[in-house]
C-alpha cells in the first residue's frame, strides 16, 4: 500500500520514492544534540532533518565520539562503507524516515532499514501531539531516538509555534 507522505514542503510516495533518497543515518548512529555550529552547508537537508552531534553504538565501539568529518560525512548519512567500527556483520547499513500522516492531534511517521539499498524492515511510528507522547514507538532505542530527532527537526519546521524548548524535550523524554 502506497501512502503520500510531506516533508520539507515536498511530497512523495512511501515505500516506492523513499529509497530513491541519497542521504541517511547510519544505524549505529546516536544523536544527542543539535549541532548548532554550522558544520554542515544545508543541514536541513539532513536525514534527521538538521545536523545533530552524538556517538556510536557499534559493538565494540559504544560510546566513542565521532571525530567532525566522520560525524559529518558517515555518522549522520549512512552507507559508510570507510567507516572502520562500522561492523561487517549488520542488519541496516542506514534508516529513512518520513512524516506519512498528520493532523492536529497526531504524527504518524514512516521509517525503513535498508541494507545494501534494498528494504530489510520498515514500520509505522505514532506521536500524540497534545500529550506529548510517543504512542507506537520502536523497540531499538536507536531507531527510536534517530525518530525523535527527526520529528523534532519537522516540527520545528512546520509547526514552529509547537517547537517551544519545553515541547522539544518532551518529544524525547517520553518514548
Amino acid at each position: 500500500m502506497l501512502a503520500t507522505a510531506e516533508y520539507n514542503g515536498w511530497s512523495y510516495e512511501l515505500c516506492r520514492d523513499i529509497c530513491k533518497e541519497s542521504d541517511l543515518a547510519c544505524p549505529f548512529f546516536m544523536p544527542t544534540h543539535k549541532a548548532e555550529n554550522g558544520m554542515w552547508l544545508h543541514s536541513s537537508r539532513l536525514p534527521l532533518g538538521c545536523g545533530w552531534q552524538g556517538y556510536c553504538t557499534a559493538p565494540g565501539y559504544d560510546g566513542v565520539i565521532p571525530e567532525t568529518q566522520r560525524l559529518q560525512e558517515e555518522c549522520s548519512l549512512g552507507y559508510s562503507s570507510t567507516c572502520p567500527r562500522l561492523p561487517a556483520d549488520r542488519p541496516w547499513d542506514a534508516i529513512r524516515f518520513a512524516v506519512s500522516h498528520e493532523n492536529e492531534s497526531l504524527i504518524q511517521l514512516v521509517y525503513v532499514c535498508e541494507k545494501s539499498h534494498l528494504p530489510a524492515e520498515h514500520g509505522n511510528l505514532e506521536y500524540r501531539v497534545h500529550d506529548t507522547q510517543w504512542v507506537v514507538a520502536h523497540a531499538d532505542p536507536r531507531i527510536q531516538k534517530k525518530a525523535e530527532c527527526f520529528l523534532d527537526s519537522w516540527l520545528q519546521k512546520k509547526r514552529p509555534s509547537f517547537s517551544s524548548e519545553n515541547e522539544s524535550e518532551n518529544i524525547h523524554e517520553q518514548s
